[in-house]
C-alpha cells in the first residue's frame, strides 16, 4: 500500500503574489480547450504539527484536461506534493483540507465517503509516489503487488494476473521481468523499485496519473523510456497526467503546461516555452538560473554572508575550520550564488587518494530446481581519485554502480580485487582499523527516508557520529549540528524536528549535514543530489565544491544526472553491466563519448532544458 510521510513544510512569510491583469489573460488563452477532467477550486491545506498551524497550500485553482499532462515545479516545501496528495486523499493525519473544491470528470469529490472514493482510487486516479523503497510492500514479490492491483479491480483473475502482471512489468520498463516479478523489494536497486510502482500505477489503465517525482530515482535512459510511456498513455487512451517535478528539463519537454508554485501558491503558469525562455516572476526566473546543464559553466560558490562567524574545530577533531557561509533560506531565495571560476588544480600526488584495481563482486542468485547463478555486480572494475578531486560513476540502474561504492565503503566484501585509501590497503580491514576506516570515509545514501533514525531529532542524527567517535562535548557537538545545518541551508528551527516532519528534500540535507559531521576525508555521495529541486541541489553541489577547495575532502559521486555530474566532477565513469565501459576527464566523456552506451546517454537527456545564465 502507498503511504504518505506526515510531512509538516515550516511556516513561511512572504506576501501573497498574484497574476496581473496582462498575466491572467495569457494564462487563459494558453490552456487546454479540452474538457476538464481534473479541476480545483480554491483548496487550501493546513498542517497542525504541535498544535500550530501551517498553511502548507493557500488557495489555488488549476484544471487538467482530457489527455493533458501538467507539470507542478517547485522547491520542498512549495506544497506542490501536498496538493497531489491532496488529490487522492493520502494526507497525513496532520493535514486536513480546509477549503476549496477538487472535482474529477464533473463530480464534486470532496465530500465523497472514504468507501465511494476508494473505487477512483487505484482505477480512475492512481499515484506514482516519490520514495520506492517506503511505498512497496517489503513482505510481497513485486509480480504479486503488480497482480493485485489488477485483481482488486477486477481487471484479471488469479489465474491469468500473473502474466499480466509481467506484461505490465515490462511496460514499465523493468528489465527481466520474469526475475524481477520473483523478488521482493529489498532486492532491487532504487530505479528498479520505482519502476515497480509505476507498473502498479498504470496496470489499471487509469484516467488520471498523479506522478510525484516519478522519475527522480532513474538514470536518463530508464526516465526517457517512462516518460514516453506516459507520454503514450496520453496519446493513445487520453490518460491525464499531473506531474509533480523538480526537474525544469522533464517538465519542460513532456507538460503541455508548467505551474510554477512557492510558499503554497502558484505564481506563474503557461506553456513551457514561454515559462523558460519569457519568465515574468522573480522566482520563477530564480529557479531557472538554478537549474544544471549539460553545457560546461563555472562552478558555483555561495555568496559569503559578512556577519557570519567562521566555525571553530571541535576538540578532538581535525584543525582546519569549516567554513560556515549562510545559505540564504530555499524558499526565499532558490539560487543566491557567485560564479568563480574552480581554483587552479594541483599537479597530481604521485599517489592516489583512492585507487581501485580490478575489483570485482560477484552475487548467487537462488533458482528453482537448479544451482545457483552467478551475478557479476560489478566485474573487473579501476578507477583511482586525486586527493581533493571529485570522480563520478554513472550509469543505468543495476548497472553496478552503487555496488561499487558500497565496496569502496567495505560495507560489503569484495569477490576478488584491491581497494587503497592514501596508498594503504583496505580491501580486508577489520576491527580497530575497519572503526578508523570509518572516520576517514563517509557516506551520503540515495534515501533520506531509510537512512536516518526516524526516533531522533535532527540534531540528536547528526550528533550521533560525533558521541560515537568521542569528539568533544555535548555543547561543542550541539555547536557542531547548529552550523551544519546551516551550512545546508536549513533553518536552526530544524533542529528540534524529527525525519517524520520534513520533506524529502530536507531530510536529504540532513542526511549530508550528518556525514560532514566528522570532516572525513572521502565522501561516497551515493544519488546525494537526486531527492532535491534545482535551487537546493545547486545550493548542494556548491558547498561540496566549498567543502573541497576548503578541506582537500575527495568525493566518489553516484549519480544519474549528467547534468549534475557536469557540474561537480573532475573525472567520470560510465559503467554498464557491472563494467566501466568509459572513463575519463568529464570535459572528454561530455564532448567526445567514445562508447556508443555513453553516447546514448547523453543522447537520452531531456533536450528542452533551461539555460544556464550567460
Amino acid at each position: 500500500m502507498n503511504t504518505v510521510p506526515d510531512v509538516a513544510p515550516e511556516p513561511v512569510a512572504r506576501e501573497p503574489v498574484t497574476a496581473g491583469p496582462v498575466a491572467a489573460e495569457r494564462v487563459a488563452a494558453e490552456r487546454d480547450e479540452r474538457p476538464a477532467l481534473l479541476e480545483i477550486d480554491g483548496l487550501e491545506v493546513d498542517y497542525r504539527p504541535r498544535g500550530e498551524v501551517v498553511h502548507a497550500v493557500r488557495s489555488i485553482s488549476l484544471r487538467v484536461a482530457a489527455g493533458e499532462v501538467v507539470a507542478i515545479v517547485g522547491e520542498s516545501g512549495s506544497g506542490k506534493s501536498t496538493t497531489a496528495h491532496a488529490v487522492l486523499r493520502l494526507l497525513p493525519r496532520s493535514a486536513r483540507i480546509s477549503a476549496g473544491r477538487i472535482r474529477f470528470d464533473g463530480q464534486d469529490v470532496t465530500g465523497l465517503s472514504e468507501r465511494r472514493f476508494r473505487a477512483l482510487r487505484g482505477r480512475d486516479i492512481t499515484l506514482i509516489p516519490q520514495e520506492p523503497t517506503t511505498s512497496l510492500n517489503p513482505t510481497q514479490r513485486i509480480g504479486t503487488q503488480v497482480a493485485e492491483v489488477l485483481i482488486v479491480h477486477g481487471l484479471a483473475d488469479r489465474r491469468t494476473a500473473g502474466r499480466e502482471a509481467l506484461r505490465v512489468l515490462a511496460d514499465a520498463g523493468m528489465p527481466e521481468p520474469e526475475l524481477r516479478a520473483r523478488q521482493y523489494p529489498s532486492q532491487l536497486s532504487g530505479g528498479l523499485c520505482q519502476r515497480a510502482l509505476i507498473a502498479v500505477a498504470i496496470a489499471a489503465k487509469p484516467r488520471l496519473i498523479v506522478a510525484d517525482e516519478p522519475t527522480s530515482a532513474l538514470d536518463v535512459t530508464v526516465q526517457r523510456r517512462i516518460l514516453d510511456h506516459l507520454t503514450g498513455l496520453t496519446r493513445d487512451a487520453g490518460t491525464s497526467v499531473l506531474l509533480v517535478t523538480h526537474d525544469l528539463g522533464v517538465a519542460a519537454e513532456r507538460a503541455d503546461r508548467i505551474l510554477v508554485m512557492a510558499d503554497g501558491r502558484i505564481v506563474e503558469e503557461g506553456a513551457p516555452e514561454r515559462i523558460l525562455d519569457q519568465p515574468e516572476h522573480p522566482y520563477t526566473r530564480a529557479l531557472i538560473a538554478a537549474a544544471p546543464s549539460l553545457e560546461p559553466r563555472p562552478r558555483l560558490v555561495p555568496r559569503p554572508t559578512p556577519a557570519t562567524p567562521a566555525a571553530a574545530p571541535l576538540s578532538a577533531a581535525p584543525s582546519t575550520t569549516t567554513p560556515s557561509t549562510t545559505t540564504p533560506s530555499a524558499t526565499t531565495h532558490p539560487a543566491t550564488a557567485t560564479a568563480v571560476e574552480p581554483p587552479a588544480a594541483a599537479p597530481p600526488a604521485e599517489v592516489p587518494h583512492l585507487r581501485v584495481d580490478d575489483l570485482v563482486k560477484e552475487f548467487r542468485l537462488p533458482r528453482s530446481g537448479t544451482s545457483a547463478r552467478a551475478v557479476r555486480a560489478v566485474d573487473g572494475v579501476s578507477f583511482t581519485i586525486q586527493r581533493g578531486r571529485t570522480f563520478a560513476l554513472v550509469g543505468e540502474s543495476g548497472s553496478g554502480k552503487s555496488t561499487a561504492a558500497r565496496l569502496v565503503l567495505r560495507l560489503t566484501e569484495p569477490t576478488s580485487g584491491r581497494i587503497a585509501l592514501a596508498g594503504e590497503d583496505i580491501t580486508h580491514t577489520r576491527g580497530e582499523e575497519q572503526r578508523a576506516l570509518r572516520r576517514q570515509m563517509q557516506v551520503v545514501y540515495q534515501n533520506p527516508y531509510a537512512s536516518l533514525n526516524p526516533r531522533f531529532t535532527v540534531e540528536q542524527i547528526i550528533t550521533d557520529p560525533l558521541a560515537s567517535f568521542g569528539v568533544g562535548a555535548r555543547a561543542e557537538r550541539r555547536r557542531r549540528a547548529a552550523e551544519l545545518v546551516d551550512l545546508v541551508a536549513l533553518p536552526a528551527a530544524m533542529l528540534t524536528r524529527r525525519p517524520a516532519e520534513l520533506s524529502g528534500g530536507q531530510r536529504q540535507r540532513v542526511a549530508i549535514a550528518r556525514a560532514l559531521a566528522l570532516r572525513p576525508e572521502l565522501v561516497v555521495c551515493d544519488e546525494a543530489v537526486s531527492a532535491l529541486d534545482v535551487s537546493v541541489q545547486a545550493q548542494i553541489l556548491d558547498l561540496l565544491g566549498r567543502l573541497q577547495t576548503e578541506l582537500g575532502v575527495s568525493y566518489l559521486f553516484i549519480s544519474h544526472d549528467l547534468a549534475v555530474v557536469r557540474r561537480i566532477a573532475d573525472g567520470v565513469g560510465v559503467m554498464r553491466r557491472g563494467r566501466l565501459v568509459e572513463s575519463g576527464s568529464t570535459e572528454a566523456v561530455f564532448t567526445s563519448p567514445a562508447d556508443p552506451y555513453t553516447r546514448e546517454l547523453l543522447a537520452s537527456v531531456p533536450r528542452r532544458r533551461p539555460k544556464p545564465p550567460s
